[in-house]
């Protein structure tokens, strides 16, 4: 969040460091280091010039710490949002034998291309990532929480993210269906359709 950010910096600059805010705006893999990334704080721009010639891709952001993570977690409410509504909504509607009509009217509503690709590529990533996910949301809530707004939709993807990854099994499966499919076999309570 980014009042743990400006604590650590205080950390890190009182000891002498010089403390540059990071906050990774997409997957690592597969662009690594080239990864897009904005920075912040007063020590951004002099770390930018030293990391370019490395293969770096940050871009400063702010001279003010905690206005990089704040875009990255207000970002995160949606993607991992989304992740978690999408997980929820399919396992439901496959629960019923509904999702290919939900997923139509999905993109009656909501012009994306394809749902069922973008269903499956969401859910995959919270199965892969879930831990991981769940971790940042925390960190998400936090934010949230310091800007005076009750975090309530975070909170909750926190829950759905932490239970995703126990259902990494799921990821072998071919297509949306299937790997709906597994994740209610291992769910108390699901069933395939």
């Amino acid at each position: 969040s980014p009042g743990m950010k400006i604590k650590s910096a205080a950390i890190i600059d009182g000891a002498g460091g010089r403390y540059v805010e990071a906050a990774v705006m997409s997957p690592i893999g597969p662009k690594r280091i080239a990864s897009p990334m904005l920075l912040g704080g007063p020590h951004a721009a002099a770390f930018q010039t030293v990391s370019e010639s490395l293969g770096f891709k940050g871009k400063v952001f702010s001279d003010k710490l905690g206005q990089a993570s704040a875009t990255k977690m207000c970002r995160s409410v949606m993607i991992k949002g989304i992740e978690a509504l999408l997980a929820e909504s399919m396992l439901t509607a496959r629960h019923y034998g509904v999702e290919h009509v939900v997923l139509n009217s999905l993109s009656d509503l909501l012009p994306v291309g394809d749902w069922e690709k973008l269903a499956r590529y969401m859910i995959s990533r919270s199965l892969e990532h879930g831990v991981r996910r769940a971790e940042e949301m925390r960190e998400v809530a936090k934010t949230v929480r310091e800007a005076g707004i009750a975090p309530l939709m975070s909170t909750a993807t926190v829950a759905r993210q932490e239970w995703a990854a126990t259902h990494k099994s799921a990821l072998a499966a071919d297509d949306l269906d299937d790997m709906l499919d597994v994740i209610l076999e291992e769910t108390p309570g699901g069933k395939a359709s």
